[in-house]
């Protein structure tokens, strides 16, 4: 069974017993989120990508008052804009039924053969808009071959071509990136970040339980457990904000993002390392579930814009203030 074929069938399952009918960020249960994806990251993390795009588009139906999920169906968020990739909606009234159509190239699709749903961001002439689209219909095409690596295979993240697709608007141009809810997602992706790290910690753990681990592996271990400890009391303290200001009247919200993805990738990088240096090649190379985290992970991190994002950091400390 080939890795997409393996993920999906999780992925499919997890919908199907509700494993991703998450508490809505924002109403006093984020914790219970939070923890519900680091779960699943700690499981699969190509799992965890499909089912933190699943659970996300259902809270962005729901803040944006998009129509209810039809029953059964899952779902991705495909809102990546990277260079050279370019989707157009455009409003049709002739030759048909009227409404809008999609139609461009669409890259960094997880689950494009997968997914029956997605919310799809694409460029109109009043700005970048929001639309949800039927997958697999005449028009859509899965670009074989657009995923090179290894790490995150299952997560059959594929470029889509779209050829004039019928979709629905969801909210209104900009709504997608302006309301709240942008900011809380994103730091939903670092609790799987967390959980992915969790997984990678635990083929540590695990040595030095079952084995004399010497020294050097145990001081490893235990900055790994300062490590982890340290990002989930930032996931926590960010969840209790978020439900103590769903809306971000306090302006907040993008600011939190960026503190809690840039530890959390700071925290996973450490950890990748550090189990390295203690353990050595075998791992990576006999154990193929803790070599398949390592690579997904290492690939899943780069949602974290390096630099560019620190840079975004610090002109928000510099404009909105430190709390050290």
């Amino acid at each position: 069974m080939v890795e997409r074929e393996r993920v999906e069938g999780l992925f499919r399952d997890a919908v199907r017993r509700g494993r991703l009918d998450l508490p809505l960020p924002g109403g006093g249960r984020t914790r219970v989120r939070w923890e519900a994806l680091a779960g699943l990251a700690e499981e699969d993390l190509s799992l965890a990508r499909l089912g933190d795009g699943h659970a996300d588009a259902l809270a962005i139906l729901d803040e944006l008052g998009g129509p209810p999920p039809d029953p059964g169906g899952s779902w991705g968020v495909w809102a990546a804009e990277p260079p050279g990739a370019v989707l157009s909606a455009a409003y049709e009234t002739g030759g048909g039924d009227p409404g809008w159509r999609l139609s461009g190239l669409k890259a960094y699709c997880s689950g494009a053969r997968v997914c029956s749903h997605a919310l799809v961001t694409a460029r109109t002439p009043e700005g970048p808009r929001l639309f949800s689209v039927v997958t697999g219909g005449p028009g859509y095409t899965p670009v074989a071959g657009t995923w090179a690596a290894v790490g995150m295979a299952g997560s059959d993240t594929l470029d889509v071509r779209f050829d004039s697709v019928p979709a629905h608007a969801i909210g209104a141009p900009g709504g997608y990136v302006e309301r709240p809810g942008f900011a809380h997602g994103g730091v939903g992706v670092a609790a799987c970040w967390y959980g992915g790290a969790r997984g990678v910690a635990r083929t540590l753990l695990t040595a030095a339980e079952t084995r004399e681990a010497g020294p050097h592996a145990l001081a490893h271990l235990g900055a790994v457990d300062i490590a982890l400890r340290t990002a989930r009391l930032a996931l926590d303290q960010a969840a209790d904000e978020i439900d103590a200001d769903p809306c971000d009247h306090k302006g907040l919200a993008r600011l939190r993002a960026l503190r809690v993805r840039t530890l959390v990738e700071q925290v996973d990088r450490e950890v990748m390392d550090r189990v390295g240096r203690a353990l050595g090649a075998g791992p990576l190379c006999h154990d193929p579930e803790h070599a398949r985290r390592v690579a997904d992970l290492t690939v899943y991190l780069r949602q974290h814009h390096a630099e560019r994002d620190q840079a975004e950091l610090g002109a928000l400390v510099a404009q909105q203030g430190a709390e050290w």
